[in-house]
């Protein structure tokens, strides 16, 4: 692809050596602002993406309440049956499989789920919800469902999207690529937009490049607390950088506690609950195992996890994500209906409540409706701000080609005190975040190959334009 020549110096470095009356400040520019380009450049796909899916998965709880109303909700009656009776009837209608969980209607006007495992037909790692009138008993439809927040068929296709692409584990790297590299591009808009002069950021009355720069700067500064957010919570459950997160914190004890199934057992580390359930109607039954949760202060909703094997106990849980959350939890022996262990929310870690936090405003359950608008507003925003990105590149080239490279070898012009420094932040970087280390040293490589190809051919011209 050829290039057209520009005389542009809106983005390009000085190719003057700093004068001594710079501040240390001005010979990093250049070399964050090559970082930001080609970051940008190279990385952008992946946040469109990203951007897309999160915009479609902000929208899928509303349009989840749509698609799925009839299973979903049921005209008001009297009073709401014995949850012993409303499993019998999802067990008439679905003899096959294991009742692994039971969520009582946390609503007047809401359905009764109750979990099936092990059904025949059912994708892995997912359970076959049966809705059950809580008046009735009758059985308003079945569908699969996927995670802690219980996803439907619809919003599950698009988390799974968001997340991996429907490639499995490898899929998983580009969403985590995507959060590793969003918040370094933030960071470097940010330094270079706030070290332009102030005329030069103004957006009414400019034109052509300087327009489109104005408004990539302007929409960039007011979305980048949000871009940092998204960025630190994705990474929390992210394949890799999920995994350091998650054993730096066992290391201050600040891992997510988990009320312990066993019969009499002190709360543990975080993990599963109860393991796989089994009978639903083991011992005392879930009449009473519900009583006694909800006199140790269990309200709605909740789910009730049936022992996993005959040394086990019931384990009660609340599940609102929603602000105030609910996350109490209690084991209820079998045998007694006897409480024997409770975990309050309250009594978490710090970093294990704020985690859980920032999980639910991540995915737009938080504050429900308007935690969901603001997310599809970053959203937006991102997918702006590459577009516009883009067209920058492209009228750099005076809109006849994309424009001609930031010139290499800005990091010579950085003074050793920083430069060292600098370097050794970024190498632990990117040890706790490999997806952005790794792509960082394979670009740095190329980077300097290129350079020496360069060089024996008579062609490398540090810190100059290059034709």
């Amino acid at each position: 692809m050829t290039t057209a020549r520009s005389t542009t110096t809106d983005e390009a470095p000085q190719p003057a050596a700093p004068a001594p009356s710079r501040s240390s400040w001005a010979p990093l520019r250049p070399l964050i602002l090559r970082l930001h380009f080609y970051a940008g450049v190279l990385v952008a796909p992946f946040l469109l993406v990203a951007a897309v899916t999160g915009l479609l998965y902000a929208g899928s709880f509303q349009a989840e309440k749509l698609v799925y109303e009839h299973e979903l909700t049921v005209p008001v009656g009297e009073r709401k049956l014995p949850i012993s009776e409303q499993v019998t009837a999802a067990r008439k209608a679905h003899p096959d499989g294991t009742v692994s969980a039971v969520r009582p209607s946390p609503e007047a006007d809401a359905t009764t789920r109750v979990m099936l495992s092990g059904v025949p037909g059912v994708g892995e790692g997912r359970s076959l919800a049966v809705f059950v009138d809580p008046y009735t008993a009758k059985v308003r439809g079945s569908l699969e469902q996927f995670g802690s927040t219980g996803a439907l068929p619809l919003r599950t296709w698009i988390d799974e999207f968001h997340r991996d692409l429907h490639l499995g584990e490898t899929g998983r790297l580009y969403s985590e690529l995507a959060a590793s590299w969003l918040w370094v591009i933030s960071a470097g808009g940010l330094v270079l937009w706030f070290s332009r002069r102030r005329a030069l950021r103004k957006v009414r009355g400019a034109k052509g490049r300087r327009r489109t720069l104005g408004l990539h700067g302007s929409v960039g500064v007011w979305a980048a607390a949000g871009f940092f957010f998204l960025s630190a919570t994705g990474l929390t459950w992210s394949a890799y950088a999920g995994a350091n997160i998650d054993e730096l914190r066992t290391s201050l004890g600040q891992a997510t506690p988990s009320v312990s199934a066993a019969a009499g057992g002190e709360h543990s580390g975080h993990g599963s609950a109860a393991g796989q359930a089994g009978d639903a109607a083991r011992g005392v039954g879930l009449d009473k195992v519900l009583a006694a949760a909800r006199g140790e202060g269990l309200g709605d909703p909740v789910e009730i996890v049936p022992p996993a094997d005959a040394t086990s106990a019931y384990v009660v849980k609340q599940v609102q994500r929603g602000w105030p959350s609910k996350q109490d939890a209690v084991a209820i022996d079998p045998a007694s209906g006897e409480v024997t262990d409770v975990l309050r929310f309250e009594d978490y870690p710090v970093l294990a409540k704020l985690t859980r936090w920032g999980i639910d405003l991540h995915t737009g359950i938080l504050f429900g409706l308007v935690n969901q608008i603001a997310l599809m507003l970053l959203a937006l925003s991102l997918i702006l701000l590459i577009v516009w990105g883009y067209r920058m590149w492209w009228q750099r080239g005076r809109g006849t080609a994309f424009g001609r490279p930031i010139p290499r070898g800005a990091w010579q012009q950085v003074p050793r005190q920083i430069l060292v420094p600098l370097l050794a932040g970024i190498a632990v970087l990117g040890y706790f975040l490999p997806l952005f280390g790794i792509p960082l040293a394979a670009f740095l490589v190329v980077d300097i190959l290129l350079g020496e190809i360069a060089h024996r051919r008579g062609r490398r011209s540090y810190g100059t334009p290059a034709a």
